[in-house]
């Protein structure tokens, strides 16, 4: 969605409230698709003594997997976004100010680009989440696994000393 500002560039004080649907379905994010419901957009633009300054958010619902016991998860998401909108740049490396394009701003693209920048790379099922064993792949919150402790392969030579019995005590 493009938003027309051109009724309150030149205003100070003006305002331009907007709101919109996205439909990420087909974002790719580590290999997975998390944004299956739409993502509700949000906000104001307002000229703030000859500033355009956009604030809004992003909101939907998510799809992920714990990133420790692979459940699949279900969250809430708000990403806030605020930046400075200008028709042109003085500084053309300043990545912080939306350029205008014809006195409009395309909500897609910068709120697009706000999920993808805002979305946490790690997701848990709970805090206190125990995870996989790493060596048969059980569920460790549904208890412990029988796989017993792995011995650090840098003490086996010390292990072998416990094992073996001490000369001159034979049983009789």
């Amino acid at each position: 969605m493009r938003l027309d500002l051109k009724e309150i560039i030149h205003v100070p004080g003006a305002s331009r409230d907007f709101s919109c649907t996205l439909d990420l379905s087909q974002t790719e994010l580590f290999g997975e698709r998390p944004f299956q419901a739409p993502v509700e957009v949000s906000g104001t633009v307002r000229n703030m003594a000859g500033a355009l300054v956009l604030s809004g958010s992003a909101r939907s619902t998510v799809e992920s997997r714990c990133d420790r016991c692979l459940k699949p998860i279900t969250l809430q998401v708000d990403i806030p976004v605020e930046t400075l909108l200008a028709e042109e740049l003085e500084d053309e490396e300043n990545d912080e100010i939306v350029l205008l394009e014809n006195g409009q701003v395309d909500l897609d693209a910068l709120f697009t680009t706000a999920c993808i920048l805002g979305w946490d790379g790690k997701h848990l099922c709970r805090e206190d989440c125990a995870g996989l064993c790493p060596r048969c792949g059980k569920d460790l919150n549904d208890g412990p696994c029988g796989c017993g402790k792995e011995l650090d392969p840098r003490f086996a030579v010390l292990a072998k000393l416990l094992d073996k019995e001490p000369e001159g005590a034979k049983e009789t």
